[in-house]
C-alpha cells in the first residue's frame, strides 16, 4: 500500500466518495455523517492542497456537533479534472453545485489561504446559500507588495509554459506546496503531504496562482451581510497579517481570531488547529443559524468581541504513528 494511503488509514477522517456534478464532472467529497443537531460546515481547501490534507485535523473537531463536508476543488487531488485555465468562480460555482447534490440549502463556508477567496466569491455568487463565512490566512487580495508583484508578472508566463509542456502536467506540485507549509519534521507526515499535493500538477498549481494574483474583494467585501469571523496566522510568511487585519476590519461585525502560528499550522499542529476552528465556528453557527445551533449557543468565543488566542509559537502534533499492515 502506497504510503499516502497508510498515512489516511490513521486519520479519524469520515468515508470519502465520488459525487457527479451535473454538467460540471466529478470530484471527490468527504462527508461526515449529520448530527441531531448543528449546522453543515463546508470546508475548502487552499493551493496545492487537497481536503484531506488541508483539514485532517478539523475533521475529528467539528464531527459530532456539525455535518461536515469537504470537497477537492477542480484540478485538485481528486477533484473535477482542469480542462482549460483555472478559475476560482468555477470553483465557488462547484461547490454551490455539491450543495444541490446534497441538498444542502444552507451552509458556513470555510475558507483556508486560496479557499479564503473561494468562500468570498461563494457569497458574492451564491448569496442564498452562505449562511457564515470563517475565512483563515486569507485576504482581500493578494497584491501590493514587492514580491507579490513580481509574481503576478511572472506566472502568466509560466502558466503558458506549463500548458505547451508536456513535463509539467506529469511534475507533482509538492515542490511548490512544501514552500507553502513550511518543514515539516515529523518524515511520515511530510511524505504523506508530498504524496498529497503531488495529486496537483505544477501546470494546474501555476494556473491558479495566476488566479490568486488576479482576485479582489475589495470593492465588494464590505457588502457581506453574514457572520463572519477572520482567522489571522500572525507569523504567517506567505499572507501578510496586515493583510489579514484589513480582511477583517473590511467585514462589518468581523470577528478577529488570533493564532499565533504560520501559514502551514493547518498541518503542522493540526490537532490543535482544529480544536482552535471548532471554536470559531461555534461561534458563527450560533450567530448565522441559531435555530439549528442548538447546545452551541454556550459560547466558548462571544461573538461580540475579538479574541486572540495565546498559542506562542503552536507546537506540533505528536508524530504520526505508523500504521499497521491490513
Amino acid at each position: 500500500m502506497a504510503i499516502g494511503a497508510d498515512v489516511a488509514t490513521t486519520l479519524d477522517l469520515p468515508r470519502g466518495r465520488a459525487v457527479h456534478l451535473p454538467g460540471r464532472g466529478i470530484t471527490y467529497v468527504r462527508e461526515s455523517p449529520e448530527p441531531h443537531e448543528g449546522p453543515t460546515i463546508l470546508l475548502i481547501h487552499g493551493l496545492t492542497m487537497t481536503a484531506d490534507l488541508n483539514w485532517f485535523g478539523a475533521f475529528p473537531a467539528l464531527a459530532g456537533h456539525f455535518r461536515v463536508v469537504a470537497m477537492d476543488l477542480r484540478g485538485h487531488g481528486r477533484g473535477i479534472p482542469l480542462a482549460s485555465r483555472f478559475r476560482l468562480e468555477d470553483c465557488a460555482d462547484d461547490i454551490a453545485a455539491l450543495a444541490d447534490v446534497l441538498g444542502i440549502d444552507r451552509f458556513i463556508a470555510v475558507g483556508y489561504s486560496m479557499g479564503g477567496l473561494v468562500a468570498q466569491l461563494l457569497w458574492r455568487r451564491h448569496p442564498g446559500r452562505v449562511a457564515g463565512l470563517v475565512l483563515c490566512s486569507t485576504a482581500r487580495n493578494f497584491r501590493g507588495s514587492i514580491v507579490e508583484r513580481l509574481t503576478a508578472l511572472m506566472w502568466p508566463t509560466l502558466e503558458v509554459t506549463a500548458q505547451l509542456s508536456p513535463v509539467l502536467h506529469l511534475l507533482g506540485a509538492q515542490y511548490l506546496g512544501a514552500n507553502l507549509l513550511g518543514h515539516l519534521q515529523d518524515n511520515t507526515l511530510r511524505r504523506w503531504a508530498h504524496s498529497e499535493m503531488d495529486r496537483t500538477t505544477l501546470a494546474t498549481a501555476a494556473s491558479a496562482i495566476h488566479a490568486v494574483s488576479e482576485f479582489t474583494s475589495h470593492e465588494w467585501i464590505r457588502a457581506v451581510d453574514v457572520p463572519t469571523a477572520v482567522v489571522v496566522t500572525t507569523l504567517d510568511r506567505i499572507v501578510p497579517v496586515a493583510r489579514q487585519i484589513k480582511l477583517a476590519a473590511a467585514i462589518p461585525n468581523a470577528i478577529l481570531h488570533e493564532i499565533h502560528a504560520d501559514h502551514g499550522v493547518c498541518v503542522r499542529s493540526a490537532a490543535n488547529f482544529g480544536r482552535e476552528l471548532f471554536e470559531v465556528c461555534q461561534s458563527i453557527a450560533a450567530r448565522a443559524m441559531p435555530q439549528d445551533a442548538g447546545s452551541l449557543s454556550d459560547l466558548a468565543v462571544q461573538a461580540s468581541s475579538l479574541s486572540a488566542l495565546s498559542l506562542n509559537a503552536y507546537p506540533a502534533d505528536p508524530p504520526l504513528a505508523r500504521p499497521t499492515a491490513r
